[in-house]
């Protein structure tokens, strides 16, 4: 018989695991897939759930879907982990669903955080599937696409689930404070205002909200009567600084640089030095962002403004000498100089359409005129015969030929109307003039 110690007491858990809910009917958010009629309550309902992803970010219900799921299912429900299991355990559980399934019976096998399983241990789980001896749901914060094998993920389905309306955190949070599994049994005194604040602040994130409220009554004020009053000051107290949920390696990572370089293309200032803000701030290297800068000035400023390419390289500069906090504002210079630069994409689009030839045309041989002639033999092979150096010419030009013969007449820079690209766009339609004039009866 298992011996009890004197001292020892039932330790209370979180208030978030207390408040998760148990039915469909109590789940808040995902309405476009979840509201009523839908395809996921419908299958939850019926019991007719198929192999499927759950993806979204912390706090948003995936594993209490799953638990849902769980609990209405007459199949047998397997809890998994991809953080404790290893293909020991994979092997050992799949022979039990083998088992269930030659019995007739189904098996639904949850694995949450299914990314963190390597490929060798998802390609267990594939036969499996694909012979329905298991029903397969996974729960991901990270983009399926990326990190579950395509043939897992092909036979699946993906729902992707939303950070959580702050509407519907305020009603979890109004439950927890009335429910006797959270704080009904006391007499709690929070404001519909407080309550708001909590909801805007977790970002989308249950668990985060539940976690704070329980925070706030328990550090709540006290009177003769054992009521809890929670005051704005004590969830100031509380929620010092929020931290920002960021992974370098993953999705969000890609979304915050996409939103800068968005933001500087479309010239806004604004909203380019609040999202470098987001990422450096959650602790992305500034040497990223500067590169990323970097390539903005030549592909999306370019010759409009040729200052911007300077400026970018001397903030990547400033960043190598003294890094993070202090070169943040190196980085605010670039970006709002990037911002306010007249645009021009000419040099992404001419590159991009030379680079088509380029590959298409990877045999057209380099015209005789325009080789160079290091040796006597190749000079006999009349490589650079009839070369033209343009120095030695009037206006340092000449009309001579570069292209391959198949590609004489292709333009691929194209100059717009912008900043200083207007000047070179006169001074390229001189040029083109002139090799027209002197290229005798072409």
């Amino acid at each position: 018989m298992e011996q009890i110690s004197l001292f020892e007491k039932e330790v209370p858990r979180p208030l978030a695991a207390r408040m998760r809910p148990q039915t469909l009917d109590e789940f808040v958010g995902q309405r476009h897939f979840l509201g009523k009629g839908k395809v996921l309550s419908r299958l939850i309902e019926n019991d007719q759930v198929t192999s499927m992803i759950f993806w979204g970010p912390p706090g948003v219900g995936k594993t209490t879907l799953a638990e849902i799921i769980a609990r209405t299912t007459n199949a047998e429900f397997i809890d998994f982990s991809a953080v404790t299991s290893g293909i020991k355990e994979i092997r050992h559980v799949m022979d039990q669903a083998e088992k269930n399934r030659k019995f007739g019976s189904k098996t639904i096998l949850f694995v949450d955080e299914i990314h963190r399983f390597n490929k060798a241990q998802q390609d267990a789980f594939l036969p499996y599937v694909e012979k329905g001896s298991i029903t397969l749901i996974g729960a991901t914060t990270e983009n399926p696409s990326f990190e579950i094998n395509s043939a897992l993920l092909s036979r699946c389905k993906v729902f992707v689930l939303k950070a959580l309306e702050t509407d519907d955190i305020v009603t979890l949070l109004r439950r927890a404070v009335t429910d006797v599994r959270g704080f009904g049994s006391q007499d709690v005194d929070i404001s519909d205002d407080i309550l708001e604040r909590i909801a805007v602040f977790a970002n989308g994130d249950a668990r985060s909200a539940l976690s704070t409220l329980e925070m706030t009554v328990l550090n709540g004020d006290v009177d003769e009567s054992g009521k809890v009053t929670v005051t704005m000051d004590i969830l100031e107290q509380c929620t010092q600084k929020k931290s920002l949920l960021y992974d370098k390696k993953g999705e969000e990572h890609y979304n915050l640089i996409s939103a800068l370089h968005k933001s500087m293309r479309n010239s806004d200032p604004d909203a380019a030095v609040y999202w470098l803000a987001r990422m450096l701030e959650a602790g992305e290297d500034p040497l990223y962002v500067a590169r990323r800068v970097v390539r903005f000035a030549s592909e999306d400023v370019g010759l409009a403004d040729s200052r911007a390419l300077t400026i970018a390289v001397n903030a990547y500069q400033a960043c190598t000498f003294i890094g993070m906090p202090e070169c943040s504002v190196n980085l605010t210079q670039a970006v709002v100089y990037m911002a306010m630069a007249p645009k021009s994409n000419a040099m992404e689009t001419a590159y991009n359409m030379a680079k088509e030839d380029a590959l298409n045309t990877v045999y057209e041989p380099v015209p005789l005129w325009i080789r160079n002639a290091p040796t006597d033999l190749m000079k006999d092979l009349d490589y650079g015969k009839g070369y033209m150096y343009a120095h030695d010419y009037e206006g340092h030009i000449t009309a001579m030929q570069c292209l391959p013969d198949s590609l004489k007449d292709r333009e691929y820079y194209v100059p717009s109307e912008q900043g200083n690209e207007a000047r070179y766009k006169a001074r390229l339609e001189q040029i083109k003039e002139w090799k027209k004039k002197h290229r005798g009866g072409e």
